[in-house]
């Protein structure tokens, strides 16, 4: 499958060819599970693409060629094994990336990620977004570019997460209220063309945050394993949901799916840009939280960290610890909807979300065990986002998909 003598292959070449070209089809899943870490040694490998061993030896080796994966040979028995040790299997420390980006109210920020949902490299955040979608857009990917000269590391692609609802398949922010973006501004047109001009390999995609780091959780961090995932989440501004159904990202018919900022929360609360009042995007997010607990937003960091800082440090606070159970009360009743209309078999929350589950995770649990219809019979989980960066792991997931549909066709083609 390279175009490279391997050494590996030497020797027994019709026999390894033959065993290559019966597992070419499984590269794709072989580097799915090493990626996400289902599949840590060989043997594993093996059992899970149900495959011979000496198969899952060539496909083993050949994304390793490919650069995409280790293979250790000498890991060494466990005391009181039987048997001959499997080979370990890990992502290259040094293989490729793929350049994550993220637009959010409070700024942006760049990253270069490998295999695995690897942090490698983040450039500085910027903290002005500007009106002009193109501007900012040509600053992080001129960022990601600078990570990529120092790193000396090769794209496979770039990928974007921003805080709006992404039509598909225009890929048109239709919502990107807290950039003051115009409506329907062609983000992943406008991306893919920085990319281009910046002289980066691979293709661009772009979605929204929320859906990204449901994504990257679902691979990565606390949804692993699970089937059915919903992930609700606030940042600096408004609250997201998504939705992982059978491993895959829940988008609806047209990449719309599951805005659950809108859900009504509190009928007498406050305004809400979409008409309505009381959302979940205007009574459980950072301001609503600063508001409710009578404290006046300072310009020295973003609301969300003010009020995950308040939380933090102040929650023996009359005032602080009321307003906080205020927004529990309002999220858990939201959950509890979605809980009665998606069954989910987990939920994850992130942001200010998962600030206020570790403050009291008693009380936010009781509330959507009481108010939705399978609580009291068997509560679903609900859990912490566990990734720093959850939403650029996911831009990166984007950017990595090709190579993992097919490693050998989407690095080729790349040169």
């Amino acid at each position: 499958m390279s175009g490279k003598a391997d050494p590996r292959h030497a020797g027994n070449g019709s026999t390894s060819r033959a065993r290559l070209d019966r597992g070419r089809g499984a590269l794709g899943p072989a580097l799915e599970l090493v990626h996400t870490g289902r599949a840590p040694t060989r043997a594993v490998l093996t059992t899970e693409l149900g495959v011979t061993r000496a198969t899952a030896g060539a496909v083993a080796a050949e994304l390793e060629a490919l650069g995409l994966i280790r293979v250790d040979a000498r890991p060494g028995a466990a005391a009181g094994s039987q048997g001959r040790p499997s080979h370990k299997l890990a992502v290259a420390d040094d293989g490729p990336v793929a350049l994550a980006a993220q637009v959010h109210a409070d700024g942006f920020r760049a990253a270069l990620v490998g295999l695995g949902g690897r942090i490698v490299a983040t450039a500085p955040g910027c903290e002005v977004v500007d009106a002009d979608p193109a501007k900012v857009l040509a600053s992080v990917v001129a960022a990601g570019a600078e990570l990529l000269r120092e790193t000396g590391l090769r794209c496979v692609g770039a990928g974007l997460a921003v805080p709006s609802a992404v039509a598909e398949p225009e890929g048109l922010a239709l919502n990107p209220l807290h950039l003051a973006w115009p409506a329907g501004a062609p983000v992943r047109d406008i991306f893919a063309e920085q990319v281009r001009a910046a002289g980066l390999d691979g293709p661009a995609f772009a979605a929204n945050d929320v859906n990204l780091a449901a994504l990257a959780e679902h691979r990565h961090g606390a949804g692993r394993g699970s089937r059915d995932l919903l992930c609700v989440a606030t940042g600096h501004r408004g609250v997201g949901g998504a939705l992982v159904l059978d491993g895959r990202l829940h988008r609806g018919s047209s990449g719309l799916a599951l805005e659950v900022g809108h859900l009504t929360v509190h009928p007498e609360g406050r305004p809400c840009h979409c008409g309505s009042r009381g959302c979940l995007d205007v009574e459980t997010d950072p301001l609503a939280f600063l508001t409710e607990a009578g404290r006046e937003p300072g310009p020295e960091v973003s609301l969300l960290q003010q009020s995950i800082d308040l939380i933090r440090h102040h929650y023996d606070d009359p005032g602080v610890r009321t307003a906080a159970e205020a927004l529990i009360d309002r999220l858990g009743l939201g959950l509890a909807g979605l809980v009665n209309i998606l069954n989910p078999d987990r939920i994850i929350l992130g942001g200010l979300h998962r600030t206020l589950l570790d403050a009291d995770p008693g009380r936010l649990r009781a509330v959507v065990a009481d108010r939705s219809l399978w609580g009291q019979s068997g509560g679903v989980p609900i859990l912490p986002c566990t990734l720093d960066h959850n939403s650029l792991v996911g831009a990166a997931e984007l950017a990595w998909q090709p190579v993992l549909d097919d490693p050998l066709g989407a690095l080729t083609a790349q040169g």
